[in-house]
């Protein structure tokens, strides 16, 4: 299995901050939550050396690639509590690759991966930062914009089979407000989004 390259890796945003150490970097994404920059950095950084390890542990390209984005997106969560120096002494506690590794193993050992068959996700079309920061931004959708838009992205429904779905369950909703709903759900979700991620993945400008 080839090891995939980025193309956020050489968008100037991210290139801009190539030189800060890991220690830095884990600084400015705790300090600044509403930049997604600072992780995708991390991530450019040591994403060969995740994907190197996962790629030996799974039996198809198509699982390497959803184990390597559930584990980054493992590795998120984490990095909030995540400190590599002691608080009191300033001494470093453990380096970020040494973390990395851990936390890559963990992810290798505890997570139970469908059949290839049943994975719908494409690294090629969501890097994982990306996908971590629309996870993010989904969660604050109102409910039933959030399931609209799961049901359209991740089963690829149409407007019918949802609003189907959807009067099954008890909701009262043609096919034509299911469109609407998609679109304010869409819109929503990129205005949720920091603006760096949207400028370095979606090509907005960045504020």
């Amino acid at each position: 299995m080839e090891i995939p390259s980025f193309p956020e890796s050489n968008h100037p945003l991210v290139k801009s901050l190539f030189h800060h150490t890991d220690q830095e970097l884990l600084t400015l994404f705790r300090c600044y939550p509403d930049d997604g920059k600072y992780f995708t950095v991390i991530f450019c950084r040591y994403s060969p050396i995740v994907y190197t390890l996962i790629q030996h542990s799974v039996r198809s390209p198509v699982q390497a690639d959803y184990l390597f984005a559930l584990t980054w997106r493992h590795i998120y969560y984490e990095f909030g509590g995540l400190y590599l120096t002691n608080p009191e002494t300033g001494e470093d506690i453990l380096t970020l690759q040494n973390w990395l590794i851990n936390m890559t193993a963990f992810c290798i050992n505890e997570i139970k991966l469908p059949p290839t068959e049943a994975i719908h996700y494409s690294l090629r079309d969501t890097s994982p930062p990306l996908w971590c920061y629309i996870e993010q931004s989904l969660d604050q959708l109102p409910s039933i914009l959030r399931l609209i838009v799961l049901m359209a992205q991740t089963f690829h429904w149409s407007e019918i089979r949802i609003a189907a779905y959807l009067q099954a369950e008890g909701e009262q909703i043609s096919p034509d407000e299911v469109a609407n709903f998609l679109q304010q759900g869409y819109s929503m979700l990129e205005d949720k989004l920091p603006a760096d991620i949207c400028a370095i993945y979606l090509g907005k400008d960045s504020a």
